[in-house]
């Protein structure tokens, strides 16, 4: 698809930007719908698709002819609909998907700005898109100057300076609304990469001895307890038990459906409940539970005016870093689309010399034939040159300059 003149390169999706937590939850694609998405897509001939789907975003990037056969793959194994869709999200094509996935790449898209979480997202994406045999060189390329860019932007600038994702951003809403939170019992629902930052970040930032993990697969909990002594594991046949002892409930299950529901809660209890799972793992009927207190990802990271403006002044260097990446994987872009174009022109020349060449050898007697061919040669070479400037132009067709050499050339 990449060579055709028909199809183009696009990225698909929603994100926070234009989406509550609750209907990017409708768009969010399980590892198996995944799965499931990529192996229609190699099947149906897709060349070079991959799929970003976090509690933020659900995205599509990938070459089709139009953008709805994307949309239409993202809606089939999702429980959003195409109309949904089209009120609340974004579609890039060409440069501009381009530059998209470098925003995001370098956490300059992040719901907190600077939150490095992603890239790790973004590694795994392009991972499960290679098992299943649906990049090219293309993606290859791209994501790799992403994740290059992705290490200087850190590297070199302070654009993701403190300490801040979501599972902090828990962390720091019980310290600022628990006066008493290194007292309250703390139970961990799920131990997913998220579950596990947070489990490491209340160990860090709180003096509370009381947290309880559990998680569903229980091999995972007990390896995990085993290098975090001050945690307690429990069992899920407890989890209602569990709940019934907490103050405060974080939930980072990643489950299609809610996890916790009204039968795992009393009723007359206080709870305050974190669910920073996508799509939440929480049933929203349990507010209707008098003390029951829910907050969700998106109002986990609303973060400090503070830390937002010291990470704003670094924007303008991130987006310098991102250029100069953007420009190398252009320049080998273009290199590739040039390259049968020029091999083209430049077979078309070298036969119009040599049959020249000989002609004149021929005709003139004492003919220098090794002089012909350095003079014809920086001939040609200085018209391959001209003809790599025209290429450049954006507004130029490779695929009709093509047309044009061989219409030139074969009369």
């Amino acid at each position: 698809m990449l060579e055709t003149a028909k199809t183009h390169f696009y990225n698909i999706g929603v994100s926070y930007k234009k989406a509550d937590a609750n209907t990017r939850g409708k768009f969010s694609l399980s590892k198996d719908n995944q799965a499931a998405l990529l192996e229609l897509a190699k099947a149906k001939k897709f060349e070079g698709v991959f799929i970003l789907s976090t509690c933020n975003r659900t995205e599509i990037s990938g070459f089709a002819e139009h953008p709805y056969q994307l949309i239409q793959l993202l809606c089939h194994f999702s429980e959003g609909t195409v109309e949904e869709f089209a009120s609340i999200s974004n579609v890039y094509k060409n440069q501009d998907a381009v530059h998209h996935l470098f925003r995001i790449g370098t956490g300059l898209e992040s719901q907190i700005l600077g939150d490095y979480e992603i890239v790790g997202q973004l590694r795994q994406a392009f991972k499960l898109a290679k098992l299943h045999k649906t990049t090219n060189a293309y993606l290859e390329r791209l994501v790799n100057s992403v994740l290059q860019a992705s290490k200087r932007v850190k590297n070199d600038t302070r654009l993701s300076s403190g300490t801040t994702s979501v599972s902090y951003a828990a962390v720091q809403y019980i310290i600022k609304n628990l006066p008493d939170y290194n007292s309250k019992n703390i139970l961990v629902f799920g131990l997913g990469k998220m579950g596990k930052h947070t489990c490491k970040n209340l160990a860090e930032y709180t003096q509370n001895k009381s947290v309880c993990l559990i998680n569903r697969t229980e091999e995972k909990a007990t390896e995990f307890v085993k290098e975090h002594h001050s945690i307690r594991k429990s069992v899920i046949e407890n989890l209602t038990e569990e709940v019934t002892k907490a103050d405060v409930l974080i939930v980072s299950t990643g489950a299609d459906k809610p996890t916790i529901t009204q039968q795992h809660i009393s009723e007359n209890k206080e709870l305050l409940i974190l669910d920073l799972s996508m799509p939440e793992n929480v049933a929203k009927d349990v507010t209707e539970f008098k003390g029951i207190s829910l907050v969700n990802v998106d109002e986990l990271s609303k973060i400090t005016d503070e830390t937002l403006a010291a990470r704003k002044k670094e924007i303008p260097k991130a987006e310098a870093i991102i250029e100069r990446h953007k420009a190398e994987f252009n320049d080998w872009l273009n290199h590739r689309r040039f390259t049968p174009a020029i091999a083209a022109l430049k077979q078309s020349l070298e036969t119009i010399k040599n049959d020249e060449i000989n002609f004149q050898r021929k005709k003139i007697a004492d003919f220098d034939e090794s002089q012909a061919e350095i003079v014809t040669s920086r001939f040609i070479q200085k018209i391959t040159t001209q003809f790599v400037k025209h290429l450049k132009d954006e507004e130029t067709s490779v695929s009709q300059s093509l047309e044009v050499i061989n219409k030139v050339f074969q009369s």
